[in-house]
């Protein structure tokens, strides 16, 4: 049982070990700022909006949130998702259709592999980094409108990174776009 704030290392049984298990990355679930303005949107809007986004709708917050993150990388707007499934789950749906192939890595996250059968693309899948299969299915997909190449950056269940370079020189030369998780 975990008996501290989750952080790179953490208090189990007594003891100070290395947590592995976090998905908090950045380190920001026990960031100062953070949980002071959490704290503040507590006090003002309660725990919550009860409910998922597409059920009770969103917060002038969470709009405002995105606006802000859009006008950081300048683009048109922004969507926040509540997990990195439910982005990954989510991402393909809207874009692709059957006029276009999604190339995806055998290793890929789960969430990845769901977000890619509920589209309605064409589904090419290589072993993992074999850089010789990823071409070969970009070459079959050819005839698609849109050709993207999905793939973990590294890997979850084995740590190993994907080879980025090689992947992004394929999908220069079939003029496929690349998303990396």
């Amino acid at each position: 049982m975990i008996e501290s704030p989750q952080r790179a290392e953490i208090t189990v049984g007594g003891r100070q070990v290395l947590n592995f298990c976090a998905n908090n990355y950045l380190g920001l679930s026990d960031n100062p700022r953070l949980i002071e303005a959490a704290k503040k949107a507590m006090d003002a809007r309660g725990y919550g909006m009860s409910s998922v986004r597409f059920i009770c709708g969103c917060q002038d917050m969470h709009k405002q949130l995105e606006k802000a993150i859009a006008d950081y990388f300048g683009t048109e707007d922004t969507i926040l998702y509540a997990a990195c499934f439910d982005a990954n789950g989510g991402v393909f749906e809207p874009l692709f259709t059957e006029q276009d192939a999604i190339i995806s890595d055998s290793l890929n996250h789960a969430s990845i592999i769901d977000g890619v059968r509920l589209c309605k693309a064409v589904r090419y899948r290589y072993a993992n980094a074999d850089m010789a299969e990823l071409e070969d299915c970009l070459k079959k997909a050819q005839a698609q409108r849109f050709r993207i190449i999905v793939t973990d950056g590294v890997f979850s269940m084995d740590g190993n990174a994907a080879p980025l370079d090689e992947i992004c020189k394929l999908a220069e030369k079939y003029d496929a776009l690349v998303m990396v998780d």
